[in-house]
């Protein structure tokens, strides 16, 4: 039992540093990134790379990093000319790509089978302080990571962020360049979610192409919508609700003795519940956006 609640703590957090990164893009940003999880992907992949290639795990994060902020960079300059429907849609083929390359060169990713036997960070100090060093420093990374959100959101360039996002030809008349604010959401979004990617492969001490699904990208943003867009507070309370559901089916399971296909659908019925009603009740999410008003 203690050691399923830190392994749910753990997830959670580092789920919550792939959300955090998405909100910065779609929330504050209102960029439609369907193919955000490729950052969590790269720095997975970048991470086992690196260890494989004998180098300091720091030095793998860091690459995941500058990897995944190059690519946000690039994809902050895709198609000029697209409306953000085609764009939210051209991302997700580059994730699809980037999934593709990775299932299919196994002289550097390992192919379908992966990169296994990545170490974690904390190996030496036994059972159950490893967890409990790593959690902390999820944790800690989180906290981190959710208070600089919550400056940048409320400081000058989040505020230049949520006039591109609610009026573009305004910003453009104020003397803001949209592609470089663009750029800039999407590279620091890409960064904290590269950062969770190598986490979370030192955490499951695997790296493979399953990271990278869309299915994993429309999680996060599940998780964004039944807290609330825009909201650093919200996009916690999404993560624990939807962590929380996860954490729950399997003591279901063992209660009323169902199958495992069944708790599958049960756990994927629960979370699509909890977003529905949230999208009937509460369109804005639990905690929404607090925007400021001028009367």
């Amino acid at each position: 039992m203690f050691d399923f609640f830190i392994s749910t703590l753990t997830v959670a957090g580092i789920y919550g540093l792939m959300a955090l990164g998405l909100n910065l893009q779609a929330g504050v940003s209102g960029l439609l990134n369907f193919g955000h999880i490729a950052f969590a992907g790269i720095g997975a992949y970048a991470t086992g790379i690196a260890v494989q290639a004998g180098w300091h795990p720091v030095a793998g994060a860091a690459c995941g990093v500058l990897v995944a902020m190059v690519l946000g960079w690039c994809v902050a300059r895709l198609g000029r000319q697209l409306g953000s429907d085609y764009w939210g849609i051209a991302t997700l083929a580059i994730a699809e790509i980037l999934r593709t390359v990775a299932t299919n060169e196994d002289w550097l990713t390992g192919g379908a089978n992966g990169i296994a036997g990545i170490p974690s960070l904390f190996d030496g100090l036994g059972r159950p302080w490893s967890a409990l060093a790593f959690l902390a420093l999820v944790l800690l990374a989180l906290g981190a990571f959710a208070l600089l959100a919550s400056r940048l959101a409320s400081g000058r360039f989040g505020r230049a962020l949520r006039l591109m996002r609610e009026e573009p030809q305004l910003a453009i008349c104020m003397g803001y360049d949209l592609r470089q604010l663009k750029s800039h959401a999407i590279m620091a979004g890409a960064a904290v979610t590269a950062l969770g990617g190598s986490l979370y492969a030192h955490y499951m001490s695997f790296a493979g192409p399953d990271y990278m699904v869309a299915a994993e990208t429309f999680l996060l943003w599940t998780m964004l919508m039944i807290g609330g867009l825009g909201n650093t507070a919200g996009v916690l309370t999404g993560v624990v609700l939807v962590q929380a559901a996860y954490a729950l089916v399997p003591f279901a399971k063992d209660h009323f003795h169902f199958s495992s296909d069944l708790a599958g659908a049960l756990r994927l019925g629960l979370i699509g519940a909890i977003l529905l009603a949230c999208l009937l009740w509460r369109s804005q999410g639990l905690i929404p956006e607090k925007l400021r008003r001028i009367p």
